[in-house]
């Protein structure tokens, strides 16, 4: 049985359904307020609970074989501690009690950097710490972006060919396809390479930001309108939240990081995903293309 946590969201989603594809059996954590009816529709057995709650973490895990932390705090922003610290290390705790044979973490790439300022990649980072000293057998992925994030950006640009870039255009990113990264998560645990071991995971292609919204003009054929935002804005409208709301500033930390830094994998790290997962890796123009219906 393999337990996957954010089974509802865009990554979680995908697990799912590779999973029930395989004939592999599926049990999907999700809220009780979330929309899983395609999980069901899929044959996913699904388990209701909190992943605030100790108590629900642990009776999700009773019984697994391989539990898949798919799930992160996203658009909630004061989510970080509760969701992507406290949650994981429950499961860990519960992996470990109830002699689970694989723990596929979905981190963040940056983890390693100690960016300070940024709850969530606080947060990945200690536990990876904690699986690393455990006993149990890991996958740590540290996907560069998901691509189903740029789909939205895509959709968005479709009707008025409007971009908004905020930050450095001329920073590199490598953002993986979505469905890759689900690939990875449920054939790690079958994988002798890949027990004990982190993976930094991109796409086969080193972007620049800028070259996103030229992407979008070629798929929908038309010129780009690309306003571009300074980062001194994001710090401007952080402080003055500041004053209001001292947490969610705070958090806003992690937004500004994504946007103030460099998240791409080297031609060795993308190699080596390769090679050990033995998957081609899927372009982000070709993700967009297809998910777009544009083929």
């Amino acid at each position: 049985m393999y337990l996957v946590t954010g089974a509802t969201g865009q990554l979680g989603r995908r697990i799912v359904r590779h999973l029930t594809e395989r004939d592999c059996p599926a049990r999907a954590f999700a809220r009780l307020q979330a929309d899983y009816r395609k999980l069901e529709h899929w044959g996913a057995n699904i388990c209701i609970g909190d992943l605030r709650n100790r108590d629900d973490i642990r009776r999700a895990c009773r019984g697994a074989r391989v539990i898949i932390s798919a799930h992160g705090s996203g658009r909630n922003l004061d989510g970080a501690e509760a969701l992507d610290y406290r949650a994981n290390m429950h499961l860990v705790d519960a992996a470990q009690e109830f002699g689970i044979e694989h723990f596929v973490f979905i981190s963040v790439l940056g983890s390693d950097r100690d960016y300070s300022d940024a709850p969530v990649f606080k947060a990945k980072a200690a536990v990876e710490k904690a699986l690393l000293a455990s006993s149990l057998n890991y996958t740590i992925l540290r996907p560069s972006g998901f691509a189903s994030n740029v789909l939205r950006l895509a959709q968005q640009f479709r009707p008025t060919g409007t971009y908004l870039l905020v930050g450095e255009g001329a920073h590199r990113t490598s953002i993986v396809s979505t469905d890759d990264l689900a690939k990875m998560a449920i054939l790690a645990p079958d994988i002798e390479a890949a027990g004990r071991q982190i993976f930094e995971v991109g796409g086969p292609d080193v972007l620049r930001r800028d070259d996103i919204p030229q992407i979008f003009g070629r798929l929908f054929n038309r010129e780009p309108f690309v306003v571009r935002v300074p980062l001194t804005g994001v710090d401007v409208a952080r402080a003055l939240l500041g004053f209001v709301d001292t947490e969610l500033s705070r958090s806003l930390g992690t937004l500004r990081t994504l946007l103030a830094h460099e998240f791409y994998c080297t031609p060795a790290e993308t190699a080596r995903v390769r090679e050990v997962f033995d998957l081609p890796l899927e372009s982000l123009e070709h993700y967009l293309r297809r998910h777009l219906d544009l083929d």
